[in-house]
């Protein structure tokens, strides 16, 4: 619509304003519609979700609603919803495996407690961040040995699937491999491609389950908001 309309020149003598419409395809109310701007609020909302979502791809609407109140902004799901529409993001979950108990889930144990790293490739761990383009993301994992803090591999992607975590991992353990390989909860690394990876080469798997990711079973808080504000929780809602 917007490349037909300067096609169009309303002091044409020769073809009437609307049959210049019929002959671009264009309705009148098209050519005169002038696009609403985007409110300087809605700016800021959607910025504070792009910054969310690489951390937490899992978040449906109202999880990412409230993630946006907790950062003391006022917003309902119906408009986190139409935000994310027109920001192309929708929530990333894990594909059913239907050849195994649907109930059956490994929990990893954070190995890292009271630890201090003494010698290199005791200790490697793997985080993903963004970096902002004009138009979109591009997604950065990077592997680090915790005791030099070597950068041990890194992989960029434009999308977030977990591919290009494995490929920094095999990049990785082509050089060597960690005692303990330590990550936070996300999607990629604790897919079954990954974890199997790690296994194979003889690591020991270390969650950092961190303090920013609500649970529904905590009324929508985190670890850290029940522990440490002391709430008690509401036994009659189990």
């Amino acid at each position: 619509m917007k490349d037909k309309r300067p096609l169009i020149d309303p002091n044409y003598p020769d073809i009437p304003l609307y049959r210049q419409c019929e002959l671009l395809g264009l309705s009148r109310s098209g050519y005169y519609y002038q696009p609403v701007p985007v409110r300087e609020e809605d700016l800021l909302l959607m910025n504070l979700i792009d910054e969310q979502y690489p951390r937490t791809p899992y978040y449906g609407v109202r999880r990412m609603t409230y993630a946006l109140n907790q950062k003391k902004y006022q917003v309902n799901h119906k408009r986190v919803s139409r935000l994310m529409k027109e920001m192309g993001i929708e929530a990333i979950y894990p594909k059913p495996r239907l050849s195994t108990n649907q109930t059956e889930q490994v929990i990893y144990p954070y190995l890292l407690r009271n630890i201090i790293p003494s010698h290199s490739n005791q200790v490697w761990a793997a985080d993903i961040t963004y970096i902002r383009m004009h138009q979109g993301f591009w997604y950065l994992v990077a592997i680090m040995d915790w005791y030099s803090r070597y950068v041990v591999s890194f992989q960029l992607s434009n999308t977030w699937e977990t591919s290009f975590c494995l490929v920094a991992l095999e990049g990785a353990l082509e050089r060597s491999g960690p005692e303990i390989f330590n990550t936070d909860q996300g999607v990629q690394f604790t897919s079954e491609e990954f974890t199997s990876t790690l296994k194979q080469a003889g690591c020991r798997i270390s969650i950092h389950y961190n303090e920013e990711r609500s649970h529904q079973s905590l009324q929508n808080m985190t670890p850290a908001e029940v522990y440490l504000g002391g709430k008690q929780m509401c036994t009659n809602d189990f």
